[in-house]
């Protein structure tokens, strides 16, 4: 993750404005089990214990159960700046068990840790022990322009606490700007690691024999999506037999009316440079606040590999609006990830390839309450018997003729406030402008993907939690991750459809119990 603007954002300048979204009385629609009536802390998301998170890393699968590693910073009420990374434990991806700080900042002369990859050293190739858990992760020591390089930690403990590796850089800045965010993968055809580099607009390739000294290979180049950021490569087979890399990064297409989350690549790896199978990228996520996202591996219980499944989390926040939120004000925290999701490569009719998501499975059995509303048959506008703050809401829409069609989520008693998923003419969206949103320019309020309107139908999936919706379309082709924070006596949901009638087939609402 960036460090450009960190110590601005971590200096205490906006802490204290997130109380200007509180509303006046929160009401009793929040309370539920163990958590206060007024609380915006996620019902079923994960969420830092207090404090500060962004950047989650990459889970890696330790003695039964996934390491889930995160940025976090302990003194960012205090205005004290840095991160460290924080470990929370989980077998189910649902669940978490907060471990503590796993890698200290300010240990060192490099100060803070930033964004970067855990790996376990299986064939002890770096010298720490065999299976010890290496961290290759960028620091800043002077927090300057060109000074950002990275680092080695190790772990003998399991991943549980590291130490450091000396106080000097694995691999140096060469004196440019952005270098940081290493993504670390063992090669085991060619015996040696593989490194992808966040390098402004390049992604850069690296090898190394032990974790230690690495050699730069290669490069690939995609200007027009901002910065690149947080790169990810990995492999993975589509149900049909064909097996394609994904080469992945958090970018901010914005300015070019593109998302500002994970852009990917299909194509193929040759152990030192990617080619892409299409100059442009697609977005695992079309709307404003998946950043940050890591993918990795689907393990069994017993550790196996699932080559055609991984498993894909994102932090529900973006830069531009990082500490506009209540949860600070409320809860004492700030940040909040997405629901862990489950990615699979499918093949187009066209014969191109793309990724698809769906939330995790293990969700299902966190479910505490159903409600079946069956086929609800809509023309205009129909509010239902429901109330809540936390829920998924799922229907298929089926129409003959319609301009729109879809759900207000979170309406206020008086209709006035909402965010809208749905469909409208030739594409899909999810809208948080008539709710209380962190985007004060206005401008990032809509975000769109394709839709056919000659289908007539369309399958909605939204995951509905205090301060975000994360709304899945059809097979997962297309998924928006928005945040929003509603007043929490806004718990309604109403169905709607413009110019027609349209029915709502196998409505469900589902409430979950983490």
């Amino acid at each position: 993750m960036s460090g450009i603007t960190r110590r601005a954002l971590f200096a205490g300048t906006a802490v204290g404005t997130a109380g200007a979204l509180l509303p006046a009385a929160a009401g009793p629609a929040a309370a539920g089990p163990g958590r206060a009536a007024a609380s915006y802390r996620a019902a079923y998301h994960f969420t830092v214990p207090e404090q500060w998170k962004n950047d989650p890393q990459r889970p890696i699968w330790i003695d039964g159960a996934y390491h889930y590693y995160y940025l976090h910073n302990a003194d960012y009420l205090s205005g004290e700046v840095g991160t460290a990374w924080r470990l929370a434990t989980s077998t189910d991806l649902v669940s978490f068990t907060d471990r503590g700080i796993a890698v200290p900042k300010d240990t060192t002369p490099g100060g803070d840790v930033w964004s970067g990859s855990a790996v376990i050293d299986t064939d002890d190739t770096a010298g720490f022990g065999v299976g010890a858990v290496v961290v290759l992760a960028t620091m800043s020591p002077h927090d300057g322009p060109n000074d950002q390089a990275q680092y080695l930690y190790y772990s003998t403990d399991g991943g549980r606490s590291f130490a450091p590796h000396g106080t000097d850089p694995v691999l140096p800045n060469p004196g440019v700007r952005d270098f940081r965010d290493p993504k670390v993968i063992r090669d085991e055809e060619r015996g040696r690691w593989v490194m992808t580099l966040a390098e402004n607009d390049k992604v850069g390739f690296y090898h190394s024999a032990d974790l230690k000294s690495w050699t730069y290979v290669s490069g690939f180049v995609k200007g027009g999506i901002g910065v690149l950021e947080c790169p990810d490569l990995f492999r993975i087979r589509a149900g049909d037999g064909t097996a394609k890399w994904v080469l992945g990064v958090s970018a901010n297409g914005k300015a070019a009316g593109l998302p500002n989350t994970y852009a990917y690549w299909t194509g193929s790896f040759d152990g030192s440079a990617f080619t892409a199978d299409a100059t442009e990228p697609q977005w695992l996520d079309r709307g404003w606040d998946w950043y940050g996202a890591v993918t990795f591996d689907k393990r069994g219980t017993d550790g196996t590999l699932d080559e055609e499944t991984r498993y894909a989390i994102g932090w529900l926040n973006n830069w531009d609006y990082a500490q506009i939120t209540p949860t600070i004000d409320s809860d004492g925290f700030n940040g909040t990830d997405s629901i862990v999701r489950e990615i699979t490569l499918k093949r187009a009719a066209d014969g191109t390839y793309h990724l698809v998501s769906r939330p995790v499975a293990a969700l299902d059995r966190y479910v505490s309450r159903t409600v079946r509303l069956g086929d609800l048959a809509v023309e205009g506008t129909r509010v239902l018997d429901y109330r809540g703050t936390a829920y998924e809401l799922t229907c298929e829409i089926t129409w003959d003729q319609v301009t729109g069609a879809g759900m207000q989520l979170r309406r206020s008693p008086d209709g006035a406030r909402h965010i809208d998923a749905g469909v409208h003419r030739d594409y899909a969206y999810l809208n948080r402008r008539p709710t209380v949103s962190p985007d004060m320019s206005g401008r990032w309020q809509e975000s769109h993907s394709p839709f056919d309107p000659a289908r007539r139908t369309v399958t909605l999936r939204a995951l509905v939690d205090r301060t975000s919706v994360e709304l899945f379309l059809d097979d997962g082709r297309y998924v928006h991750s928005t945040a929003a924070f509603p007043y929490l006596v806004d718990d309604g949901i109403a169905l709607f459809t413009i110019e027609g009638r349209a029915v709502f087939r196998n409505t469900t609402i589902r409430e979950f119990e983490v």
